[in-house]
């Protein structure tokens, strides 16, 4: 089982990857989110100018917010910075990407069309998308490289679709709940902090790193209406907070800070013993028992998404944990 990491993607991003690779992470994927963060590609080839091993891409990419062609010219231009073999697209149907944005998620159909649209266009071959017939025509090296373009490909699918879309694809499996039992490549997404020796769960400093992860279950619970089933009363009076801002706007509430911090709604309820509770803080013994667990479940790799003030400090601790 191998250690990547994953960012909400920041204007800082590509020097936290580069010290990721400086700790052995072996990939890093960013989150595509642009109501939210900057645009991913750019972060990536402003990383690929820093790092020389690590594997960088999307993680993941959502296919409403560009059409495939400008998806194409973006991977080439990722591939031709640092070579196919340091190139990974992770593709999904938009939680964050557009829920933050009052959309619903593609259907997975779609995402699995989009997909191999981009496949075909760079394997040099014409498509038709939207009624007409388009290819990449780079004329030569100074405008991309050569293809055929041949690179790894990973889709975040929870559910049935969304698996059966990453069989289809031949794609790797990104999971954030539990390992698939039987799936060949997968990725479980790990999102917390590694507690220092006696440390309270519940301090500043664990709450700033990781209390994005407890709130991340009740924005999930609440956008599919699962909030009864998952979170209990606790869960229902969490989110009956968001109900004084207007319906139409909620979205933008919920997602403020989402997946980076704590919002200012959600504060009052994350507490040291949500974050117990929520697996998110754990002591280094702890989370190597949980890669044990994960290993034996089949995942191929682990992937951390670090957050807070202290980032170099969360990719250290995680990566110390992990080889311990």
């Amino acid at each position: 089982m191998k250690l990547g990491c994953s960012f909400a993607t920041s204007l800082e991003t590509p020097e936290h990857i580069r010290i990721a690779e400086e700790l052995g992470y072996e990939r890093a994927l960013c989150y595509d989110s642009p109501a939210l963060y900057p645009d991913v590609w750019m972060e990536l080839n402003r990383a690929a100018e820093l790092t020389d091993r690590i594997v960088l891409g999307t993680g993941v990419l959502i296919p409403s917010l560009r059409h495939p062609m400008v998806t194409a010219s973006a991977i080439t231009t990722l591939v031709h910075a640092v070579g196919e073999e340091r190139v990974m697209v992770g593709i999904g149907s938009g939680f964050t990407g557009r829920l933050a944005m009052g959309q619903p998620p593609v259907p997975w159909a779609k995402v699995k069309h989009y997909a191999q649209t981009v496949q075909a266009l760079l394997r040099g071959e014409q498509v038709e998308w939207e009624g007409s017939i388009m290819q990449v025509i780079h004329p030569d090296e100074r405008f991309g490289p050569a293809l055929p373009i041949s690179v790894p490909w990973g889709v975040a699918g929870e559910g049935p679709k969304g698996l059966q879309v990453a069989r289809d694809l031949g794609a790797e499996l990104f999971r954030i709940s539990a390992p698939e039992p039987g799936y060949g490549r997968q990725m479980m997404m790990l999102i917390g902090t590694v507690l220092d020796e006696g440390e309270d769960p519940g301090s500043e400093r664990v709450i700033d790193a990781a209390g994005h992860a407890a709130g991340l279950y009740l924005h999930w619970a609440v956008e599919h209406g699962m909030v009864d089933e998952l979170l209990g009363e606790g869960g229902k009076a969490w989110a009956a907070a968001y109900d004084h801002i207007p319906e139409n706007v909620r979205h933008l509430a919920m997602h403020d800070r989402h997946v980076i911090g704590v919002n200012d709604v959600d504060r009052p309820f994350i507490t040291g013993e949500v974050m117990a509770a929520a697996g998110v803080a754990l002591d280094a013994r702890k989370w190597r028992d949980r890669f044990a667990e994960l290993k034996e479940g089949g995942c191929s790799f682990v992937h951390f998404q670090p957050a807070g003030h202290d980032i170099p400090r969360e990719l250290a601790a995680f990566a110390a944990a992990f080889n311990g």
